[in-house]
């Protein structure tokens, strides 16, 4: 599979990446289910894999996908040593519901126990502050962070719903390295406010959200005449040419779709090797705006 390097680091992450979440909501698959998707995933060349302490169903169990990919990264017989987990903290699950929380004490024990969920022999590899809290200034909320690199816990940082002007604040504080904000056909919100130029111009990783739109997408992709006839005419899937969009947008953009199946991860690793051309990535533009 194609790669690309993680922010400026030099590091090389897989060009289509994995989100856990799917696999630790309250709809979540048998343990060993989402296992063997990570395996599968591992075996196709995904090299970096994205969770959060809140991809969980509820604050009972909380860190459970950190711990889910833990565990299946311990039972892989192959080598591990270039996956680059990005965990995510920041969000409540009270209830099943999400909410903000930039409070630096809870910010600086949640790092603790996604560094133990995570293993706990080696940094976290990059740990990204999962929506900015009003009640909180960014300096704030990242200082916990900034200390963990400092410590030994944290290797790299990054930041997500974050806007320029918070992106810059960020990095004022501490190396930033990704920038993680919904970003898919249906909502084009990183082009407008400058996020994905910014990044693009500053070599840092984009990471966008809801690639294929999630349960808020208004429309079926099987319904847009022009992504399901680029699916037929290329023998792939309409999701795989909405990642290959989301790639072909920037060069800084790794897709990180979610999985619950191995065919659902096969499907998305097909993305890594689509290329659209401008006049299909125009089609796709205009038919969803």
């Amino acid at each position: 599979m194609e790669t690309k390097q993680l922010g400026n680091t030099g590091i090389k992450i897989s060009a289509i990446g994995l989100g856990g979440m799917p696999m630790s909501l309250s709809s979540k698959p048998p343990e060993s289910q989402s296992i063997a998707v990570i395996h599968k995933a591992l075996d196709l060349g995904v090299t970096l894999i994205d969770t959060a302490d809140s991809y969980c169903k509820d604050e009972s169990d909380k860190h459970h996908n950190e711990q889910l990919i833990a565990k299946a990264l311990q039972q892989y017989a192959g080598d591990t040593s270039k996956v680059i987990v990005a965990t995510k903290g920041g969000l409540m699950r009270h209830g099943g519901n999400w909410a903000r929380n930039g409070n630096p004490d809870h910010l600086r024990e949640t790092i603790r126990i996604s560094f133990e969920a995570l293993g706990g022999e080696k940094p976290i590899d990059v740990w990204q502050y999962h929506a900015p809290d009003p009640d909180y200034t960014i300096e704030e909320a990242l200082a916990p962070a900034k200390e963990a690199v400092e410590a030994g816990k944290i290797r790299y940082v990054g930041v997500s719903n974050f806007s320029v002007e918070q992106i810059k604040r960020a990095r004022d504080l501490v190396e930033i390295v990704s920038v993680q904000n919904q970003y898919n056909p249906w909502n084009r919100q990183p082009e407008i406010d400058g996020v994905l130029e910014y990044c693009e111009r500053e070599n840092l990783t984009f990471l966008p959200w809801s690639p294929l739109g999630g349960s808020r997408r208004f429309t079926r992709v099987e319904e847009i005449k022009e992504i399901a006839q680029l699916a037929a005419e290329k023998s792939v899937s309409v999701y795989c040419i909405v990642l290959a969009w989301l790639r072909a947008k920037s060069p800084c953009v790794v897709p990180i779709p979610g999985a619950s199946k191995i065919s659902s991860i096969e499907d998305s690793v097909r993305a890594g090797d689509l290329n659209l051309s401008t006049d299909e990535v125009w089609h796709i533009d205009k038919a969803t705006a």
